[in-house]
């Protein structure tokens, strides 16, 4: 378990950071499901964290009809082009007092492709979206494209586009756990 005092005024935030795509094709370097343990030092209020991974598996029975389930990644896993993996991030307050201004980010891992809509959340979360590294965050990225004849117009910036995901959350009660899921593809 790694261990990791932040000091603030109450607002917390976790960077992890999860390679999953190694320098030989095909195979995952997948980490044992680890937590960290964030705490305000001045309140003395603890957030553990936890990430957790699943492949998604598509299989086909002898009807034709196609079902899918997830499966957790342990230890060397292979990955292809196209598989699609789901995160799971939980924040567990441990303290006995409410906790607020929580900020959880999470970066798209490298070789991987955000899957558009994937993010689901507690309700009282609120989900913004980097697509310059993690240098700003909005609830909508756009970029500018400029059409044939110069004419410049804003999009919904591509899925490829996004590199961090931002999940913020005003207040987490005591002994209460938040989750959240997300989805990338293996490019």
């Amino acid at each position: 378990m790694k261990r990791v005092s932040l000091a603030g005024l109450g607002a917390f935030a976790l960077i992890a950071t999860v390679p999953f795509v190694s320098q030989i094709p095909g195979i995952a370097n997948v980490w044992h499901s680890e937590s960290a343990v964030a705490q305000n030092i001045k309140t003395q209020g603890q957030i553990q964290l936890r990430l957790e991974a699943e492949k998604q598996v598509v299989a086909q029975d002898q009807q034709g009809k196609q079902s899918q389930k997830w499966e957790p990644l342990k230890g060397q896993v292979v990955v292809r082009p196209g598989d699609v993996l789901r995160y799971t991030l939980s924040g567990e307050n441990q303290s006995d007092r409410p906790v607020k201004n929580l900020t959880f980010n999470q970066p798209i891992p490298k070789g991987m492709v955000y899957v558009l809509n994937s993010t689901n959340v507690a309700k009282n979360a609120k989900v913004i979206y980097s697509i310059n590294g993690g240098r700003s965050f909005v609830e909508n990225p756009t970029v500018k494209v400029t059409l044939p004849g110069g004419k410049v117009e804003t999009k919904p910036a591509p899925a490829i586009a996004y590199t961090h995901i931002r999940l913020q959350i005003p207040s987490l009660a005591a002994k209460t756990t938040v989750k959240a899921t997300y989805q990338t593809q293996v490019r």
